[in-house]
């Protein structure tokens, strides 16, 4: 079993990498967008946004570790508070914690899968690219072991990232 986080800013392919990986594992992804997204649908609103739909995630988490699935965090994780709970939960669970960083180098590229997402939004949680960079000013650099994998460059990253999961 194992927990891996797959972290990185909106729009660097995250998700798409997930889904991926998550086939070929198999593993179960819980993504923080679709907990943030669905509390906001219900009208649920929060004066930290995002924080509850992180500890939604890492309960979820839990669960299917205690079950014997590999899980994958889909979220942004900016900053050393979020990043806490998944070391936290790994350490609780006694499970390995492989955290996946994925970049777009390009940002060109970024910036245009970004407004392409922000065009075809279905709620009003999905970020523009002034946000995108707002966020980017946020992201607190990861300290310690990772896999970073640049979304653009990378032609097939699904194997080595199954290594490194492995």
């Amino acid at each position: 079993m194992v927990l891996a986080v797959f972290a990185g800013l909106p729009g660097v392919g995250k998700s798409t990498l997930a889904a991926a990986v998550a086939a070929e594992l198999p593993a179960a992804v819980l993504a923080v967008d679709t907990v943030d997204f669905t509390l906001q649908r219900y009208g649920v609103h929060e004066h930290r946004p995002g924080y509850a739909a992180y500890g939604v995630i890492a309960a979820l988490a839990e669960e299917q570790l205690k079950i014997g699935h590999h899980v994958i965090i889909d979220a942004v994780n900016p900053v050393k508070a979020a990043r806490e709970l998944w070391t936290d939960l790994a350490e609780r669970m006694q499970v390995p914690l492989r955290v996946v960083e994925v970049i777009c180098g390009d940002d060109t590229e970024h910036r245009r899968r970004v407004e392409e997402r922000y065009q075809a939004r279905d709620h009003e949680g999905i970020p523009d690219w002034v946000r995108v960079l707002e966020r980017r000013a946020e992201y607190e650099p990861y300290l310690g072991p990772r896999l970073v994998v640049d979304s653009w460059l990378a032609k097939d990253p699904v194997p080595p990232v199954i290594d490194y999961l492995r």
